[in-house]
């Protein structure tokens, strides 16, 4: 069976997206694996799964899928490209709520992230606690945002040097994203995660989002933050008025094709 897919990229963090809603695609970890796969298969950080919604006021239902085979609750770069392949600023149904997406006047792609999660229970976290501050060397803030997230404010380097660790730490028992920051002002950060499921990426749509969250909590940050991270920019803005997490960034159409199951 010949499958479509679409490659796709935000800020070089690479998707493979197949449009379940035009063809049957059954997703066995064995297939996953290999799509994902950057020498066997077409390569990519995570693949993503368009089927038909089933919740009132989407537009498509999306799965986003790590090259290990755990699944994300959400993922903000992906979820720019699949509202510039979908087109006409849809509404995601994803397994953190329904994510509306808007077109801004320069032609970028946003996405309302909506609320954080930042209570201990729904992070999760494995035991009670303040998440400000969690009981780890670095002492980072932790939230969700569709997913686990810890953030560190000692510099980016911790990322690639502690990240596989702190991604299993006990303290997360559905292990976590893990952001590291520098800051250079109240509205602009660099930022570099180790993702869980797949290790360091380019860049990051939901640890972007979580890191100026934990910075703002923390008293670091303004609500309207520029990040960089190593494969470019987003704009994050934690609206006061109800609390939702706008991100603005690009989304690449890089290629289509078939490939054999």
């Amino acid at each position: 069976m010949m499958i479509r897919f679409h490659k796709m990229q935000g800020l070089g963090n690479d998707f493979v997206i197949i449009d379940r809603r035009h063809g049957p695609f059954e997703a066995t970890l064995h297939t996953m694996s290999q799509i994902c796969d950057r020498r066997f298969g077409v390569g990519c950080d995570q693949l993503v799964l368009l089927d038909p919604p089933d919740l009132e006021g989407a537009d498509v239902k999306v799965r986003f899928f790590n090259p290990d085979g755990s699944e994300a609750g959400a993922c903000g770069n992906a979820s720019r490209c699949v509202a510039a392949l979908v087109g006409g600023a849809p509404v995601l149904q994803t397994r953190a709520g329904l994510l509306p997406s808007f077109v801004t006047a320069e032609g970028e792609i946003g996405v309302d992230m909506g609320r954080p999660v930042l209570d201990w229970q729904h992070v999760p976290l494995a035991r009670e606690m303040e998440t400000l501050e969690l009981p780890l060397p670095g002492g980072p803030a932790a939230c969700s945002m569709g997913n686990p997230h810890a953030t560190f404010f000692d510099g980016v380097e911790r990322a690639g040097r502690d990240g596989a660790a702190l991604e299993r730490d006990p303290l997360f028992p559905e292990r976590a994203n893990i952001g590291c920051v520098d800051i250079l002002s109240r509205n602009a950060i660099t930022l570099r995660v180790w993702e869980r499921g797949a290790g360091l990426t380019l860049a990051c749509g939901s640890g972007a989002c979580a890191a100026v969250v934990n910075g703002v909590r923390r008293g670091l940050l303004d609500r309207q933050c520029k990040v960089t991270m190593d494969g470019g920019s987003l704009h994050i803005h934690w609206r006061e008025s109800d609390d939702h997490v706008l991100m603005i960034g690009p989304a690449t159409h890089v290629f289509e094709g078939q490939f054999s199951v």
